[in-house]
This record gives C-alpha cells, structure tokens and sequence, in this order.
C-alpha cells in the first residue's frame, strides 16, 4: 500500500492521540497502522517514542519522521520501555507474538495498553489476557476504539515458529510460521491450486511475491533446484517464516523485506504470487494493483506472471491492461489462476 493511500488516521491513532498523558517514560508502539500518526504526534514525543512494526512500510514511515523504529522478528532496542503500546492486532494469536516480543524490553515496572478499532475483536482482550495470567482494563471508549490497561507483566518465553507439514503433488515439505502470517498453520486453497499450474518456471530468476510462510518459494525451488529463487513480502514475520521454511528442507534462496516488487534484481524470468486484498482489517485492492501494474517492466521478455485470486477480485481487467492479454489457467473452489506473459520484443 503506498503512503498516499493510507488513511489520515485510524480510529486505534485517535485513541492513542487521545490518551497522550497516560505515556510515562520511554513509551513503545507496537505495530502501529499504517496511518499518518508520526506526522500528527507533537514533535516532543521524538525523544520519548519508539516504534516496532513487522510492516516494513509502516516501519519507513516512523524512521522518516526521525521515530527510532525497529522491525524483523523481535524489537532490537538496548533500551528498556516504561510504557509500551500494543496495536490490536488482526491475528488474535498475534498478540501473544507481541507479549513474547515485548518482554525483554520492558522495564520491571513498566505499564502496558491495547488499543483496537471497536470491530478488531479488542473486545474480548480481557478474557484473551486470562489465559497468560494478565488482566485487562478499560479506559475508554471512543471514536469507534477501545483504550485498555494490562494489569502485571508477561512472562518470559522464546519465539517459537509454528511448523507443519504438507504434501503437494508428491513431495513434502516442511513450512514455518508465524502468527500474522498469511494463511498461518495451514494452506489455503488458493495457494494448493496454484502450485498445480507451475510447471512453466524451470529456469532463470523466479519471484514469490507476497511469499507469506514461503510455500510458493520452497515448492518452486524443490521442484526445480536450478531457479535462481528470490522471495519477498511487506512482512517480516512473513520473511523470517520463509526464510526458516526455506532452511527447514534445505533449499536456498534470496529472501527480502520490501514494500512492493524488492528494487533488485532488476528484472525476472517468473514471477509468482498470492498477492494480499486486505491492509489490517479492512479489504485493500491497492497493494494488487500496484503489483501487477509493476510487473511488465520487471519481466524479462517472454517472462511469465501467474496468480491466483479470489474470484470475485477485479485482478483480470487489470491485467489486460498491463499486459495486453491475460489468460485463466484453471478455476475450482472459488478460485482463479491468471497468467500473463510479457511478449518479446
């Protein structure tokens, strides 16, 4: 999603700015949204602020407005945070990822809110937070978000991958995950009925855009060690879980954090994807369009783009626009397989 398609401010950022006095001390913020919230904070907050997001473009947008901001899989900071903020997040199994990642950069004494859009299911923090020996209470409640208070402090534990195992079309793989990783401890259809209709990529540089938990990369590389595999996502969580799926049956490939087609190699043999429809909680076609829009210039000639979709999104218009063409390789279970080569000059 590009800066200029987000939302001035979500309803969790006018809770935040609403609740300003309650942060005491170096605060942190958690996976914040994507939002103008760093330009909307008053400019003393820089030396008491500091941002960790998983969203790479989330975690640009807080390091250009001069916020200290950490990203990958857990907050690097040397610091240790009176406060900290924790975004609601979509994945509820994302918020014990978050209690995980936030206790060793706690302060003993540190003071921890949640604050979420009334429809993110925040609601039910508090019986969420029973089960890791924490209570929750409420502050407020407006502009259609909630504002709690975590009462104790979370224990201390490692972060974990969750693992799983899968065949496709004959051959085992192992994937990791994480929570907030698309279709997180299983495969979703969409994805099993692509990977039938990949024997095309044989060769060259071939990209899993949007590669969440990396089964498109681990089963193209497995199925065809020669490919010079790349494998990207807007996503750390998603790039870290790819990269240790991609360990886990000892394949190699070059894994990257970016926000849109990764700037290098300049150009592709192939590229494959399971491209997102949703920013947060909220349908977003933005980040497909800018996608495939972008992808005839970074096909080789004679390159192929092939995606799988839901059939109800507007994917096909778009791609006869880019491409001239596009074909439907396959539709089952609510599902369309698209694909676009870029003719040679």
């Amino acid at each position: 999603m590009s800066a200029s398609a987000s939302p001035m401010l979500s309803s969790a950022s006018q809770m935040l700015l609403r609740n300003l006095a309650d942060l005491t001390g170096p605060t942190l913020l958690m996976e914040p949204t994507l939002d103008q919230l760093a330009g909307q904070l008053p400019a003393s907050y820089r030396e008491q602020l500091a941002v960790f997001s998983s969203q790479v473009t989330v975690a640009a947008r807080w390091q250009q407005a001069g916020y200290p901001c950490s990203t990958g899989l857990k907050p690097d900071f040397t610091e240790r945070f009176q406060t900290a903020v924790l975004f609601y997040p979509k994945s509820k199994e994302q918020l014990t990822l978050m209690l995980q990642q936030l206790q060793p950069v706690l302060a003993e004494e540190a003071t921890i809110f949640v604050v979420g859009d009334n429809k993110s299911g925040i609601k039910t923090l508090p019986k969420q937070l029973q089960s890791h020996g924490l209570n929750a209470h409420k502050l407020d409640n407006a502009r259609h978000a909630l504002w709690f208070v975590v009462n104790g402090r979370p224990a201390a534990g490692s972060i974990h991958a969750q693992t799983f195992d899968v065949t496709l079309n004959g051959m085992a793989l192992r994937l990791h995950s994480y929570p907030g990783v698309f279709s997180h401890g299983s495969l979703d259809k969409g994805t099993a009925l692509l990977l039938q209709h990949l024997a095309h990529v044989q060769s060259g540089r071939v990209l899993d855009f949007a590669c969440g938990c990396g089964v498109i990369a681990a089963y193209l590389k497995a199925s065809q060690p020669a490919i010079d595999l790349y494998a990207s996502d807007v996503s750390t969580l998603a790039t870290a879980a790819t990269a240790a799926t991609l360990a886990a049956n000892e394949l190699t490939g070059t894994v990257l954090a970016a926000d849109g087609l990764p700037a290098e190699p300049g150009q592709f043999e192939h590229i494959v994807s399971n491209p997102p429809f949703h920013t947060g909680q909220k349908t977003d076609y933005s980040i497909a369009e800018a996608f495939i829009r972008a992808c005839p210039a970074r096909l080789s000639d004679g390159g192929s783009l092939t995606l799988v979709a839901n059939n109800h999104l507007p994917y096909q218009n778009w791609l006869k626009e880019s491409f001239g063409h596009c074909t439907i390789l396959a539709q089952a279970h609510g599902f369309t397989i698209y694909q676009c080569l870029k003719t040679r000059k």
